[in-house]
C-alpha cells in the first residue's frame, strides 16, 4: 500500500547574527549541505533557501481598503525568517525526527514546523472548485527510458553522475509479471526510479522484442554552475557519442549534446535560456 506523503515547511527563525547579514562559514555550509543531501537521499527533501537580512525586505499590509508598504529592517527579530525547507513525511513525528538532526554547527537556533494545507481539507463548494481547476496540471512530470536489458547498470550510473536517490529498482522476478516472463528474464528491471529532488528518471527493461532505440526526445539537465555542468556531460559522454560539444551558446553559458553509452540522449546546459554574450558580440 502506497504511503500518503504531507508536505511540510520546517522554517529557521532569525536571530541577530542572521539578521546583521553575517554569513555562515565553510563548516556550516558543509553540514548543511550533508544534511540535505541525506534527507534527499531519504526521499524527504523537497527544496530550501535561506532569506536575506529583513532591511533588504519590506512589509505589504492592508487596513481599511488601504496599502501600506513598510521597508525593513522590522524589530521582532524572533518573528522573522532566516530560511526554511520543505520536507515530505508521512507523518509529523517524521518530520520532527528529521528537524531534531537539523546541524549543531549552526549553534542555538529555533526552528518552527507547520503542515502545509492539503485541497482534502476543505469543504466542497465553489471556492474549492475554483482551486481544483487550477490543479488539474499533474502532480508530477516524469521522464520514463526504455532499455535492452541494461537498465540496473545505466540507472547506477545516473545515481552517480547525476545524484539523487535510487528508491526502485524492482526486477520482473518479484512482481506477478514472473508468472508471464521466461526464467532467464527475471532479473532483469521491470521499475526503476531515480528520484532527483521530486523528479524522477524512471526506466525499465522492455520484454522481448520490445525495445526501440529512443527516437525525438532528450532528457535535459541544467545547472547553476559551468563546472558542474560541464563535469556531468563528461561523464555521460564516456562511451557514447557527442552530438554537439560542450560550449557557450546565444542562449546558455554552457550547453552540449550528447548520446550516452545506453543509447539514451541528453541535453546538459548551464543556466540555459540566459545569453553570456554581450551586446557587441551578439550584434550581427
Amino acid at each position: 500500500m502506497e504511503v500518503e506523503l504531507m508536505r511540510y515547511m520546517l522554517m529557521r527563525k532569525a536571530d541577530p547574527i542572521t539578521e546583521a547579514g553575517e554569513l555562515p562559514g565553510q563548516g556550516v555550509l558543509e553540514a548543511m549541505a550533508d544534511y540535505n543531501h541525506r534527507m534527499l537521499e531519504a526521499g524527504v527533501f523537497v527544496t530550501g533557501d535561506g532569506l536575506r537580512p529583513s532591511r533588504e525586505g519590506c512589509r505589504i499590509e492592508r487596513r481599511d481598503g488601504q496599502v501600506r508598504v513598510t521597508h525593513g529592517p522590522f524589530a521582532e527579530t524572533r518573528e522573522l525568517l532566516a530560511g526554511y525547507s520543505v520536507l515530505e513525511a508521512d507523518s509529523l513525528e517524521a518530520a520532527i525526527e528529521w528537524a531534531r538532526q537539523w546541524p549543531a554547527e549552526d549553534g542555538d537556533v529555533t526552528l518552527e514546523l507547520r503542515r502545509y494545507f492539503a485541497l482534502e481539507d476543505f469543504a466542497p463548494g465553489p471556492g474549492l472548485d475554483k482551486h481544483r481547476a487550477m490543479a488539474r496540471l499533474p502532480s508530477e512530470l516524469n521522464v520514463h527510458l526504455c532499455f535492452p536489458g541494461n537498465c540496473r547498470e545505466a540507472m547506477a550510473c545516473y545515481a552517480e553522475v547525476i545524484g539523487g536517490r535510487l528508491e526502485a529498482l524492482i526486477t520482473y522476478g518479484e512482481t506477478p509479471a514472473a508468472r508471464d516472463t521466461p526464467p532467464e528474464r527475471h532479473d532483469r528491471i521491470i521499475h526503476a526510479s531515480l528520484n532527483i529532488r521530486g523528479r524522477r528518471l524512471m526506466g525499465a527493461d522492455m520484454a522481448g522484442d520490445c525495445y526501440q532505440a529512443p527516437q525525438g526526445a532528450r532528457v535535459h539537465l541544467d545547472y547553476e554552475t559551468l563546472d558542474r555542468a560541464e563535469a556531468v556531460f563528461n561523464r555521460l559522454a564516456e562511451g557514447g557519442e557527442v552530438t554537439l560539444p560542450f560550449g557557450a551558446t546565444f542562449w546558455a553559458q554552457g550547453f552540449g549534446m550528447l548520446t550516452d553509452r545506453f543509447g539514451v540522449p541528453w541535453m546538459v546546459g548551464c543556466q540555459t535560456g540566459q545569453c553570456p554574450l554581450s551586446e557587441e558580440e551578439s550584434q550581427p
